[in-house]
């Protein structure tokens, strides 16, 4: 059985749209590229023609990717998505009962985390802290054991 690729809409989009780009413009790009460095003549010793083949190999594999991801994404639906307990598409506020700060999260899919992302970091459902917020529900209290010791977080607001 395939791997499901857990995503939000948005992040489903962006995976269409890069897709695109490969396939259109960039595979064009290493072509004309590889056409250039043939004009050079020998092929033995030809730094340029290497280059090319090497990029055109990995636009190759990402587009592989992105069509495996593509053909095997569950996507979150907005409008289904209730916000009693954490899950992907929401945005949780949680509170460190030991340092008292406050930060909000976004869940989503692997293929999406971003943890410098503004306005707030995105993390994975499968991450630590994803993995224990999934499912709780306002004001339930997790612990779990991380690094640099033990997290105790409490669950301030699921939003969409």
């Amino acid at each position: 059985m395939a791997e499901k690729f857990t995503l939000t809409q948005e992040g489903y989009d962006k995976i269409v749209a890069e897709y695109d780009e490969l396939i259109t413009v960039r595979r064009a790009e290493v072509a004309e590229k590889l056409k250039e460095a043939r004009s050079y003549g020998d092929l033995s010793e030809n730094a340029e023609y290497d280059a090319a083949k090497e990029e055109q190999a990995d636009i190759e594999e990402r587009i592989n990717k992105l069509e495996n991801m593509i053909k095997n994404a569950e996507i979150v639906n907005d409008d289904e998505i209730s916000n009693d307990f954490v899950g992907v598409g929401l945005k949780v506020k949680v509170k460190n009962l030991k340092t008292k700060e406050v930060f909000t999260y976004a869940i989503v899919g692997t293929t999406e985390a971003d943890p410098f992302a503004e306005p707030f970091p995105k993390i994975s459902n499968e991450s630590l802290v994803g993995q224990h917020l999934i499912g709780k529900k306002k004001g339930e209290k997790v612990e779990f054991v991380v690094p640099d010791g033990i997290l105790k977080l409490q669950i301030m607001e699921i939003t969409r």
